[in-house]
C-alpha cells in the first residue's frame, strides 16, 4: 500500500520533513553528484560539508525559504527547496524553487512527491510567485515543473559555461497565491 500527498503516491515509509543539520552531509552528497556530473547546476566545484552550510542557514522550518527532504528507512531520497528569487525587497514574496533526487532513486516519484509537498507548504505562506531556472536540455525537470503548473517564460541564451561549454536557462513560473 502506498500513501498519498496531494494526488501523488509514495511508498508508506517514505516521510517529508524539514531538513536540518543532521541532513547536511548527506544534502552536500546528493548536490556534489549533480555538481560534478551534470550541467543542471552551475556550481563546478563539489562543496564540502561545511561550506554548504551557509545554504542550509538559508532555509528555516518556517517562512517562505524552506528545505523538504523525503526520507525512507532513514535514508534521504532528495529534497526541494524554495529560495529567495533576488535580493531587493519587492522580490520578497517570489521564490526561486528546485528538486535534487539522489541519482540511485531517479525517476521513482521523488521529485514529484516533493514538489507536491513544497508547495502544500508555500501556500500558507506569503508566497505569490515560485520562478524555475532549467539548464537546457532536461526533459525530465521540464515535465516535472510544468505538471506542477508551471508555465514557460523565457530563454536566457548561453548564460553558463560548464564542462568546456556553453549553456541556455529556460525560466518557468507559476503563481502560488490565489491572490493577484
Amino acid at each position: 500500500m502506498s500513501t498519498t500527498t496531494n494526488g501523488i503516491e509514495a511508498a508508506p515509509d517514505t516521510r517529508i520533513r524539514p531538513g536540518g543539520e543532521d541532513d547536511l552531509e548527506e544534502l552536500t552528497r546528493i548536490y556534489n553528484h549533480y555538481v560534478v556530473e551534470t550541467p543542471i547546476t552551475f556550481d563546478i566545484e563539489p562543496f564540502t560539508v561545511e561550506g554548504r552550510r551557509p545554504w542550509l542557514l538559508e532555509h528555516p522550518d518556517s517562512g517562505p525559504h524552506r528545505l523538504l527532504v523525503a526520507e525512507q528507512g532513514g535514508k534521504l531520497l532528495g529534497y526541494a527547496t524554495s529560495s529567495a528569487f533576488r535580493a531587493k525587497h519587492a522580490y520578497a514574496t517570489s521564490v526561486e524553487t528546485t528538486v535534487y533526487v539522489a541519482p540511485e532513486h531517479v525517476g521513482h516519484g521523488v521529485g514529484r512527491l516533493l514538489y507536491a509537498s513544497l508547495f502544500e507548504v508555500l501556500e500558507r505562506e506569503d508566497v505569490h510567485m515560485a520562478l524555475a531556472g532549467i539548464t537546457v536540455p532536461n526533459d525530465a525537470s521540464r515535465r516535472l515543473h510544468e505538471r506542477f503548473g508551471f508555465r514557460p517564460v523565457g530563454v536566457y541564451e548561453q548564460v553558463g559555461r560548464k564542462f568546456g561549454r556553453y549553456w541556455d536557462v529556460a525560466w518557468f513560473q507559476r503563481r502560488v497565491s490565489r491572490e493577484g
